[in-house]
């Protein structure tokens, strides 16, 4: 699969979300359609928003059924929309992420992309409402207890953040997305050790994780020169386009 994964990454500028640099784009099903959508990746990184769109709408033509190209297709529009401040772009990414979950209630790429637009648009509150409606839909669903946490921290409420992560723990306890999002707040309040336990559990469960690995090497170092004292070197985690590699 070839998405553009989290192509609105985990950033904060005032009270709204900032679409982040670093697209990941997913190739959908079949291969006419996955074709298109690796060509349409392609020129999305190289800012060809346009084409990339062209691209995306073949890819649904050959497949109509391929959810992945309508995120593509939305996720673009959002960029390109927020590039040249083109409402009519942000109106059509809108409807095409709505579009998407129609297809595919759980797709959480578009969950978060539509949250992002929602808040940059100045609906907070209705970017909440959106994640916060899949959790009571789907609550055995982590990613969506992940998604909203993610929010709440966006937004500065770390305590809410961290009850939602532990609530994604107990649906699903290998989620290795939430066990890195919970040590990365335990982490930023200085609760080194337990941080240390969850980088190292989440790791256990994805080791494609080089962020994650970065910070259980950081961590092991500071934590075995004084435990008890001052943070480790680099302690507060570098987020990429999605929250740890991939997700949070």
């Amino acid at each position: 699969m070839t998405r553009i994964c989290r192509l609105f990454g985990y950033k904060q500028l005032a009270i709204v979300i900032v679409a982040a640099v670093g697209p990941q784009l997913l190739s959908g099903c079949g291969l006419a359609s996955g074709g298109y959508n690796v060509q349409g990746v392609q020129l999305f990184q190289q800012g060809q928003y346009q084409p990339a769109i062209q691209k995306f709408q073949q890819a649904i033509h050959a497949n109509p059924g391929d959810v992945d190209a309508y995120y593509n297709l939305a996720a673009t529009y959002h960029r390109m929309g927020k590039v040249s401040s083109d409402q009519t772009a942000l109106v059509q990414a809108e409807n095409l992420y709505k579009q998407c979950l129609e297809y595919s209630p759980n797709h959480s790429d578009t969950h978060r992309g539509l949250a992002v637009l929602l808040a940059e648009t100045g609906r907070p509150g209705d970017a909440f409402r959106s994640l916060e409606n899949w959790v009571i839909q789907q609550p055995h669903v982590a990613e969506a207890k992940v998604e909203l946490a993610r929010l709440y921290e966006e937004f500065g409420d770390a305590e809410s953040a961290k009850r939602h992560l532990e609530e994604a723990l107990v649906a699903d306890t290998s989620n290795a997305r939430a066990w890195a999002a919970l040590a990365n707040l335990r982490e930023k309040s200085g609760d080194y050790r337990q941080a240390l336990a969850n980088y190292q559990r989440s790791y256990q469960l994805n080791s494609l994780q080089p962020q994650v690995a970065t910070r259980i090497s950081s961590l092991q170092s500071g934590l075995g020169g004084n435990p008890a004292l001052s943070a480790p070197p680099n302690s507060r985690m570098v987020r990429q386009p999605s929250w740890v590699p991939r997700r949070y």
